[in-house]
């Protein structure tokens, strides 16, 4: 399938997501008073770790920040990746790491070499002198994979994907659901609407994004963005929480 054209591989991807939200077997409940809001991070851009972290920090909130190991340190159009220093420099300043495979590549084409993808991206951060349980994934480009969940099940407590929506009731733990913070800048900051949407009746809000810095790519925003919404989070009241604590709050471990 790895030949398949970019459109047709991207219809497969949101048919095989839209069917495990509506037919996946649904094993946890979100069940809290209070609203959960969590700020994850994708491929990890070194401005994630540079902005994105410190702003967090500031309102005495930490991240969730899921790493490839194989496009560490690279330099792309736009963004440079985070280093193994970086990724030791996060979870020493408290911030969680979860795994976004190795070679940042969709799990239907990673196929059977998955298991031994998911083992060396773990060995990458051990190499990097993470020592934290690495307990959750998100999947590389948002696109799940049927024949991947048990193994996901077997390695993780979560797996998020996209999916624009909050995390209410039962919730397929293989497929939480996230909000994207994307480019324009205009719509990133109008993201406020679904801090308010869970302050008004709670479940578990997650959103995602890239880069944070003043030039982002289509995939991040500015700290001034940022900020705005981790604020704005902080004072409707709402928790900040890593994956991982909302996992333990909600009473999700294994």
């Amino acid at each position: 399938m790895g030949g398949l054209g970019k459109e047709t591989g991207e219809l497969i991807d949101r048919a095989v997501n839209r069917f495990l939200w509506k037919m996946g077997s649904r094993q946890r409940e979100v069940v809290t008073d209070r609203p959960l809001v969590t700020f994850t991070f994708d491929d990890v851009p070194d401005t994630a770790l540079a902005n994105g972290a410190s702003i967090l920090e500031r309102y005495d909130a930490r991240g969730t920040f899921y790493i490839s190991g194989s496009i560490g340190s690279q330099t792309e159009p736009g963004r440079r990746l985070i280093s193994r220093e970086g990724c030791r420099e996060l979870s020493l300043r408290g911030h969680e790491i979860g795994c976004h495979t190795f070679a940042h590549r969709k799990l239907r084409n990673l196929g059977a070499d998955l298991e031994a993808d998911l083992t060396r991206n773990e060995a990458y951060l051990r190499e990097a002198g993470i020592e934290q349980p690495i307990r959750n994934f998100s999947y590389p480009f948002n696109a799940a994979w049927p024949p991947a969940r048990r193994m996901l099940c077997s390695r993780y407590a979560t797996c998020r994907g996209a999916g624009e929506a909050i995390n209410r009731g039962s919730s397929d733990h293989l497929m939480l659901k996230g909000v994207e913070i994307r480019q324009p800048e205009a719509y990133a900051r109008s993201l406020t609407r679904w801090i308010d949407d869970v302050a008004a009746d709670p479940g578990w809000l997650i959103f995602f994004t890239h880069d944070i810095t003043e030039a982002p790519t289509p995939f991040g925003c500015t700290p001034e963005t940022f900020d705005h919404l981790v604020s704005y989070a902080a004072a409707r009241n709402c928790r900040i929480v890593t994956i991982g604590e909302a996992v333990s709050l909600l009473g999700w471990e294994k």
